[in-house]
């Protein structure tokens, strides 16, 4: 019988962590990153820093015939000033491809945000194991897959048995850049959000940069998409542009053209999907910026408004709808030239339809359920017959 004083104690190196494309070596453990060093350098804000950090797609992947799998850890818990508490993440475990159990640690690091002031204070905390028990006692493949929405700094990782590396398997690589609603946010389980979901059933490889409030089309994401091996990519682009009401009209489009220039600079055929943004009520017709409802929040629920002008669209200010309209004719204008560029109305993933079935909890996200439905038609639409990626799964 196995005991406590038989584990295994593997490092976590880069050949046992898919869908980061760094690790960070820190004093206290390994912390994943979702945007390379040099990249991290120019970031210019605390929400993007945070957001990159916080492991969505990442996970470990090794082949072992351990039935007992402990991962130590220290997640980073946000609070967030005035607004409802957050539930804590969650780790799932895949075995050879089903998902077989989950778990969570109840405190960590606290990160204390006040929107308000626009402050932030983190108060450290404690190591804790997420064990997994009463694996199959044979060779598989063994996903750990991380909280998508808690920065998570990996301690230390200990089986029952000895870990290899998992080889390859032949299926294609995906890279997505998006906003929050890549990132997951709303979804419940890392393996719940919409492009894991929709990864699964591509049987494709994940390498997730949805950034929760960052898909601004940042130049150092755009290189680090460049120079990331990659057989299929796409772009999410469009909400976060209107809610931070980042540039007009006049900016937006040379922006879409640059960032599509420089992935195009290292992935010059490679099969590129450019989608527009979900219906959100709030922001079709209304500018940003969003901010929060605070009548909703003093009620302790969360939601947000648009507060921009509809009368300042004239002048240039953007909308989602105007922001699909020039999306599909830059992909139209590039893929006369570019025929491995495509475009997918976001709205044929989530439209208005479906907001009155499953509206927008807080206006902006999806629930888990509506993750379900943008991850299924995102895989039949892209994936499936007549779709871009057809024939270049694995």
């Amino acid at each position: 019988m196995n005991t406590e004083n038989d584990r295994v104690t593997t490092p976590i190196t880069a050949d046992l962590v898919r869908g980061a494309l760094d690790l960070e070596h820190t004093e206290r453990g390994v912390l994943p990153h979702r945007l390379p060093a040099r990249a991290r350098r120019q970031i210019p804000d605390g929400q993007l820093a945070m957001a990159e950090s916080q492991p969505s797609g990442v996970r470990l992947a090794l082949r072992t015939r351990a039935t007992v799998v402990e991962l130590d850890v220290v997640a980073t818990k946000r609070v967030y000033v005035g607004a409802p508490p957050r539930p804590d993440g969650v780790y799932d475990l895949v075995v050879d491809g089903r998902l077989v159990d989950r778990a969570g640690v109840p405190d960590g690091d606290t990160l204390t945000i006040d929107m308000a002031s626009g402050t932030a204070r983190t108060h450290p905390g404690p190591v804790r194991t997420v064990r997994f028990a009463g694996l199959p006692d044979d060779e598989k493949d063994v996903e750990i897959w991380l909280p998508h929405d808690e920065t998570t700094l990996l301690v230390a990782l200990r089986t029952d048995a000895p870990v290899h590396t998992r080889p390859a398997d032949g299926r294609k690589v995906w890279l997505h850049h998006g906003s929050s609603i890549s990132h997951g946010s709303n979804a419940a389980t890392p393996t719940g959000t919409w492009p894991a979901l929709a990864a699964a059933a591509g049987n494709v490889e994940l390498i997730n940069l949805g950034f929760g409030g960052s898909a601004l089309l940042d130049p150092f994401t755009a290189r680090a998409m460049r120079d990331t091996p990659a057989d299929l990519i796409s772009l999410k682009i469009g909400i976060n542009i209107v809610n931070t009401d980042l540039m007009r009209l006049r900016a937006f489009g040379p922006a879409v053209h640059g960032f599509l220039d420089t992935i195009r600079d290292g992935h010059p055929t490679t099969p590129l999907l450019v989608v527009s943004p979900i219906h959100c009520a709030i922001h079709e017709h209304t500018p940003g910026p969003s901010a929060f409802d605070l009548e909703a929040m003093s009620e302790g629920r969360l939601r947000f408004t648009a507060t921009g002008d509809p009368a300042q669209v004239a002048a240039g200010k953007l909308t989602l709808t105007v922001i699909r309209e020039v999306l599909a004719g830059i992909v139209r204008h590039r893929a006369a030239t570019d025929p491995n560029l495509h475009h997918l109305d976001g709205l044929d993933l989530y439209g208005e339809a479906d907001h009155v079935e499953l509206p927008l909890p807080d206006e902006l996200h999806p629930d888990p359920a509506t993750h379900r439905r943008i991850g299924e038609r995102f895989a039949r639409l892209v994936f499936g017959t007549d779709g871009p990626f057809l024939g270049t799964t694995g």
